[in-house]
C-alpha cells in the first residue's frame, strides 16, 4: 500500500467512525416521531446515494423539499424558453440540465434536433463570448437558480453593459430561497420539525435570513455542507434542538458560511436585481421570491427586450412533480415513475435534473424499479453504468 493509499484508508476509517458517532448521538436525542426536510437538491442526492435514510432511527423521517432550481422553475418559463429556441437567427445558451427539460412544445433537445441553435455553456460569460463573435445574431442566456447562481448572471449583465453588447439578453427565472421556504412553511400540507438548509445559498446570503426564518416560523434550522457526515451531524443537531424545544438556527458549516454572507456577491445581486413576485412550480406566485432585472438594465431582460407574451400554466398530464417538490407525494406514487418517465425519457423536471428527487430515487433506490418493464430494465443498466 502506498503512502497516499494509507492516508486515504485512515481518513475513510475516521469518516466511518464520525458517521457512527453522529448516528448514535441522533438516536440518543430522539424522544418522539420527527419529520425533517432537506431543501437542497445536492442534499437529496447525497442522502439517496449514501443510503442515509436507511441509517436513521425508525421514528425520524427525512423528506426532500423544493431545493432543486430546475424543478421549481414554473412550466410557463420552460415553455417560453422552448418557444424562443424556434426563433430564427437566435441562439439559446444554457446549462446542460435544461437541455432535456420537457415543455408543452417538446424540449430544447427536440428543438436542437430540428435545427435550433442551442449552446451548452458552463458560465454566463461563455454566452457573452459567443455574442461578441457573432454580433448579427441574438443570444439569450437561460438563467435559473437561487442566490447561488444569481451573482454570475449579474456579473454577465454588467459586463454586457460595459461592452455595450446589443445582441445579448437573459431569460431570467432566478429565485430567492427564503420567501420560497416561508411559503412552504406557511402552508398546512406538511408538519415539519426542522429544516436542513443549503450551505451554498447560505455562503451567499449569510446566516441572518435563515435565523429570521427559524424565529418567524418557530422551527429549528441547521445550515450544513453536502457530505453524509455533514448531513448526519445536522440531523443530530436538529434532533437535539427539537428535544430542547429550541427554535433557532445552528450554523454547522462555519468554514464556508460567514454570518453576513458574501458581500461582493450580494452587492452584485443588488446592483442588477430587485425582489419581485414570481411563480414557483407547486408553490405558485410568491411575493418577493423572484429576482427581477432592474429597469435601467431592461435591454438585457429578454422578456422585455423581445416583448414576450405571458404563457398559460399548462401542467404535463399525469406528472406529479408538483407534489414531489412539496414532499406530499413520493416518486413511486406517480404512475409515470420508472415506467413512462425515466432519466433517458423524462416527463417531469424532477427526473431531468441530476438533483431532482425522482432522479435520485431512480438511480439509488432500486427497489422501486418495475423489473417486469423491459424499458425500465434497459434504462437501469445504462444508468448503472452512467452512475
Amino acid at each position: 500500500m502506498t503512502a497516499a493509499e494509507t492516508v486515504r484508508s485512515h481518513l475513510a476509517r475516521i469518516e466511518r467512525a464520525a458517521i457512527s458517532m453522529r448516528q448514535k448521538a441522533l438516536r440518543g436525542c430522539v424522544v418522539a416521531d420527527l419529520t425533517f426536510m432537506e431543501i437542497c437538491g445536492t442534499h437529496t442526492t447525497t442522502a439517496f446515494r449514501t443510503g442515509l435514510h436507511s441509517l436513521l432511527p425508525t421514528h425520524i423521517k427525512l423528506l426532500s423539499g423544493p431545493g432543486c432550481p430546475v424543478c421549481v422553475t414554473a412550466q410557463p418559463d420552460i415553455d417560453q424558453l422552448i418557444n424562443l429556441a424556434k426563433t430564427p437567427n437566435l441562439t439559446i445558451c444554457t446549462y446542460g440540465d435544461l437541455l432535456r427539460l420537457p415543455g408543452n412544445g417538446g424540449s430544447l433537445e427536440n428543438a436542437r434536433s430540428k435545427g435550433a441553435d442551442i449552446q451548452i455553456i458552463y458560465s454566463p460569460l461563455d454566452a457573452l463570448a459567443l455574442a461578441k463573435k457573432q454580433p448579427q445574431r441574438e443570444f439569450i442566456f437561460a438563467a435559473v437558480g437561487f442566490e447561488t447562481t444569481a451573482p454570475a448572471t449579474a456579473a454577465a449583465i454588467l459586463e454586457a453593459q460595459a461592452l455595450n453588447l446589443k445582441n445579448f439578453s437573459v431569460l431570467n427565472t432566478h429565485k430567492r430561497v427564503i420567501p420560497a421556504l416561508s411559503a412552504l412553511l406557511a402552508s398546512n400540507d406538511l408538519q415539519l420539525d426542522g429544516l436542513i438548509c443549503p450551505g451554498h445559498v447560505a455562503a451567499i446570503i449569510g446566516c441572518k435570513p435563515f435565523r429570521s426564518l427559524a424565529k418567524t416560523h418557530k422551527i429549528p434550522c441547521v445550515i450544513t455542507g453536502f457530505e453524509q457526515t455533514h448531513m448526519s451531524h445536522a440531523l443530530a443537531i436538529l434532533a437535539e434542538l427539537t428535544a430542547n424545544q429550541s427554535h433557532q438556527l445552528s450554523n454547522a458549516y462555519p468554514e464556508a458560511v460567514p454570518e453576513t454572507g458574501n458581500p461582493t456577491a450580494l452587492a452584485l445581486i443588488d446592483e442588477v436585481f430587485q425582489p419581485s413576485t414570481t411563480n414557483c412550480r407547486a408553490l405558485g406566485p410568491i411575493p418577493h421570491s423572484g429576482l427581477q432585472i432592474r429597469t435601467h438594465l431592461a435591454t438585457y431582460d429578454a422578456t422585455k427586450k423581445l416583448n414576450l407574451p405571458t404563457l398559460p400554466d399548462r401542467s404535463i398530464p399525469g406528472c406529479l412533480c408538483h407534489k414531489v417538490i412539496l414532499a406530499t407525494a413520493t416518486p413511486p406514487d406517480c404512475t409515470l415513475f420508472a415506467k413512462a418517465c425515466t432519466p433517458i425519457h423524462p416527463i417531469g423536471p424532477c427526473m431531468v435534473s441530476s438533483e431532482g428527487t425522482c432522479s435520485a430515487h431512480f438511480k439509488y433506490n432500486r427497489n422501486h424499479i418495475d423489473r417486469s418493464n423491459p424499458a425500465s430494465r434497459g434504462v437501469s443498466q445504462k444508468e448503472a453504468v452512467l452512475a
